[in-house]
């Protein structure tokens, strides 16, 4: 189903109490076919709030509310929240605002824009909370590869059009309607003049494609760290958090770095850590390695942040980890978070595509839930982010050789008019944490029911209210009763469905 930005809200949806209500309700179009955007609530206050999306989308993000049940509870199929067991403390829930993200955003009609991205940001509606982007290109810029200072010389540093037209206009837009939302950046290469060949015979590499640090200009690269974080402050937007380098082990992306854990740690312990506080950006966190859960099968760099950890010097510019899924299985993260329990754990990229029915909500939405939502939080990770917010119907722009031509965005926009939006599981998947899991909440206990197909997880947020999503992946509808200690309520979830819950204490 795609659903028209700019058509009229159905009301009706939002009276909707109970889950056959709902179901009548859903079944409601606007003439053309195209079940329209409901209205998002607010939590009640003697009640339960929801969202609700199925794989065959008669639930697409649909809220609805629920009242407590009166009386005793008996119910066999009942998950009891421990407040008292704490877990981690969130950061927040996103996707990244690559160079094609902002492209495509700014040809959509400044009224559907301003839509869906009040939609997709507003903590009122799914609040998503968390962007990620790029320092210089990425494998999705439409300017192909380039950093902020392609001519030899620290001192020719300068933002680009990429970054002064469409990612730092699309980022103040958002910043608007959430100042909270917090931003991470990273890198894809240095400076092709700062590469060489390799560490032992430091021959030039003039190359966007690998190569590695000449540890001689480590100095001017935290110094371009410094610049670009000062460039973007200035225009409005402060940068929260950094990571070293995106994909340190993979010398075969459209633009990219090698950097093994040695390099990284000295660069940082030397250099870039020393720089940030010194400049004042001591207060942007640091993240180590951004790659995937298996490290690329190269032995030598297995446990790479933890190998950076052993060196106290250079932990302490170190926030944690930053893991991508393109390899391994999130099992790694439980491991890396009990040999360094202090460090935090964040989740930065994944993506959908044609190699992974990325289109096909029937083959996504509970996979995704399970293993990229439910499954990094579940495993310490503080924030989840997934990659471009908003690719085209063509699925691009994308940038230069080695780029990914068979990628979804979170969302589709048709580039035909740049008002019509397919929203894929990436998108719902976010959006089902995001809306009900706010900034500073809390991981919390869990006890009772449990099922094969189903998965959860459960929040206390600084508010005063709970949160609790929930994927079933069965077949069949399930019937949860959620009991916090003081109140509890029960919902048939449908087959394959994924359902986000918020409360009052």
């Amino acid at each position: 189903m795609r659903i028209l930005i700019d058509k009229t809200k159905v009301m009706a949806l939002l009276l909707c109490m109970s889950f056959t209500a709902c179901m009548a309700c859903s079944d409601s179009n606007d003439g053309t076919g195209t079940t329209p955007e409901p209205e998002p609530e607010p939590v009640p206050t003697d009640g339960v709030s929801y969202y609700l999306t199925t794989s065959n989308r008669a639930y697409d993000l649909t809220p609805g509310t629920l009242d407590f049940g009166e009386g005793s509870n008996m119910s066999p199929s009942t998950v009891r929240l421990d407040p008292a067991t704490r877990y981690q403390q969130m950061d927040g829930f996103g996707a990244a605002i690559t160079g094609s993200t902002s492209y495509n955003l700014s040809l959509m009609p400044a009224e559907a824009r301003a839509k869906f991205l009040e939609e997709t940001f507003s903590p009122e509606h799914y609040g998503y909370s968390y962007v990620r982007i790029a320092i210089g290109c990425s494998d999705f810029s439409i300017a192909g590869e380039y950093t902020c200072c392609d001519t030899e010389g620290i001192e020719n540093f300068a933002l680009t059009t990429e970054e002064t037209d469409y990612v730092i206009p699309a980022l103040k837009q958002i910043l608007a309607i959430n100042p909270d939302v917090k931003i991470i950046a990273a890198p894809w290469t240095c400076p092709r003049w700062m590469k060489v060949e390799d560490l032992q015979s430091l021959k030039p590499y003039n190359s966007w494609t690998g190569g590695q640090l000449n540890p001689k200009y480590y100095q001017d690269y935290a110094t371009y760290f410094v610049k670009w974080l000062q460039a973007f402050k200035d225009a409005g937007v402060d940068v929260d958090a950094i990571s070293v380098e995106n994909e340190p082990l993979n010398r075969g992306n459209s633009a990219s770095l090698y950097m093994g854990w040695e390099e990284q740690r000295d660069f940082v312990k030397t250099a870039l850590g020393p720089a940030l506080q010194q400049n004042g950006f001591g207060h942007v966190q640091i993240y180590a390695f951004d790659h995937n859960y298996n490290y690329d099968n190269i032995a030598e760099q297995q446990d790479y942040s933890l190998k950076i950890f052993q060196d106290a010097e250079a932990k302490k510019y170190f926030t944690g980890t930053a893991f991508h899924d393109y390899g391994g299985t999130r099992d790694e993260l439980q491991d890396v978070h009990q040999k360094a329990p202090d460090m935090e754990l964040l989740f930065t990229e994944t993506s959908i595509g044609e190699w992974n029915n990325g289109r096909d909500l029937s083959q996504t939405l509970n996979r995704d839930m399970e293993n990229i939502a439910l499954g990094t939080v579940n495993n310490w990770c503080v924030g989840v982010i997934v990659w471009n917010l908003m690719l085209d119907s063509d699925q691009g722009p994308y940038g230069g050789p080695g780029a990914c031509t068979t990628c979804y965005g979170a969302v589709d926009v048709d580039n035909t008019n740049y008002t019509t939006i397919t929203r894929n599981s990436h998108y719902y998947i976010i959006a089902h944490l995001a809306s009900v899991v706010k900034p500073g909440a809390t991981r919390i206990g869990t006890s009772g029911y449990t099922d094969e197909g189903i998965v959860y997880a459960a929040f206390e947020n600084t508010d005063g209210t709970y949160a609790f999503v929930l994927s079933n992946a069965n077949q069949e509808a399930q019937r949860v009763t959620v009991d916090d200690g003081t109140h509890y309520f029960s919902f048939e979830v449908p087959a394959r469905a994924a359902i986000s819950y918020r409360w009052k204490k």
